[in-house]
């Protein structure tokens, strides 16, 4: 009895080439995302907690911890504008797959928005 299977060369090398095109589309190749995407989405993720925890530190705490919460929400911009820039960044790597930096980009922009709404409606 032998063991293992006998394929020809020829069947080898077939059997290879599939398997080399099961990854890909057409025979492109698979695009990583975009490492600054990655990074951009990590801020907005940031940011909206920030931006979550001020909102019910202000509720449980009934308003007393204006700075804090005032703290907070200036982390978050920051956060934001860090993400938006880490998009834009994240847009100039060469074949790397930009989903992450589209995502990215919107997500911190509704954050942004949503902290200047809260702060026109304090005044």
């Amino acid at each position: 009895m032998m063991f293992g299977n006998k394929k020809s060369a020829q069947e080898k090398a077939l059997e290879k080439e599939r398997k080399k095109y099961g990854t890909r589309k057409y025979g492109q190749t698979v695009l990583k995302h975009s490492r600054m995407g990655i990074w951009s989405c990590w801020y907005a993720a940031g940011a909206f907690l920030l931006l979550v925890a001020a909102i019910l530190a202000a509720f449980i705490l009934r308003g007393q911890t204006v700075g804090f919460v005032g703290g907070m929400g200036v982390l978050a911009v920051i956060l934001a504008g860090m993400g938006i820039r880490a998009s834009v960044k994240g847009r100039r790597e060469r074949e790397k797959n930009y989903l992450t930096c589209k995502v990215g980009v919107v997500l911190n922009i509704l954050i942004l928005i949503c902290l200047l709404m809260i702060f026109v409606m304090g005044f």
